[in-house]
């Protein structure tokens, strides 16, 4: 199985955790999966649409007119659903989407999502970053140091508390989302193509701490500024200067007095 990368306060592989017994033994089983999703989504539904049946709508308590003799069809009120401003007929009332789904499908359904991204490489548990203050900049430079398989969107930030330091300096980046660990789902760990797990909260979901493995950091290199590029200005040649009008040139001064000679 494959191990867990564990990141270090820069977005540095530092170790390697196995993945617990609970994951690693859980097949990976699409129809629960598919069935515990289209429940999460459907439960997420409000439900509260809502229409008025000839019941509710205020008005027509009087017969519009008499039951025979009229040549008219007999009508009881005017508000049947027939009528202008009646009532509507098997219109959608509030109501509850979300289906049952057993306890054991969502908790296979559950482990099984998070073992098809450990196999990939997708999933990786960071460290506690120790920032002070939240830095937008820190997190994108985090997450540049990161494998490649964990660099990609949309990206989930798994923490327990989403007003942390760690949790404001990510939830500024396009494409990468921050949730608390009381509110993970099936369906947001099918959506998201790479998670980051906070150690402490995936400790408490498998159940007792990791066993890791030191390895040698390798960060990666800085980037290299690309240096601005500058228009070049085509010089144009410069031009002769032409003499005044009224200097001739001195060969031609010479040849006008000669010839006045002659």
């Amino acid at each position: 199985m494959t191990p867990l990368p564990l990141l270090n306060s820069d977005g540095v592989t530092v170790g390697r955790a196995a993945l617990a017994p609970q994951f690693a033994e859980q097949p990976i089983k699409q129809h629960l999966i598919h069935e515990t999703v289209v429940a999460e989504l459907a439960a997420r539904r409000a439900g509260t649409h809502a229409t008025r049946n000839r019941a509710a709508v205020r008005g027509g308590g009087a017969k519009p007119w008499r039951q025979k003799g009229t040549g008219r069809a007999r009508q009881g009120s005017t508000r049947a659903p027939q009528w202008t401003g009646g009532g509507v007929v098997f219109g959608p009332s509030p109501r509850t989407y979300g289906g049952k789904v057993n306890r054991k499908v969502r908790q296979q359904a559950y482990r099984a999502a998070l073992r098809a991204h450990a196999e990939r490489g997708s999933l990786a548990l960071i460290e506690p970053l120790g920032w002070d203050v939240p830095s937008t900049k820190r997190a994108v430079e985090y997450l540049r140091q990161v494998p490649d398989a964990l660099n990609v969107r949309p990206l989930l930030v798994v923490v327990d508390d989403i007003q942390s330091v760690a949790a404001r300096s990510f939830r500024n980046i396009e494409g990468v989302y921050i949730l608390a660990a009381a509110e993970l789902e099936v369906v947001d760990i099918v959506a998201a193509k790479a998670l980051l797990f906070a150690r402490e909260v995936w400790e408490r979901i498998a159940g007792g701490p990791a066993e890791v493995e030191a390895v040698t950091p390798k960060p990666k290199p800085a980037e290299k500024k690309a240096a601005p590029k500058k228009a070049a200005k085509a010089e144009a040649p410069a031009a002769e200067e032409e003499p005044p009008a009224d200097q001739a040139p001195a060969a031609a001064a010479d040849q006008t007095s000669e010839e006045a000679d002659a």
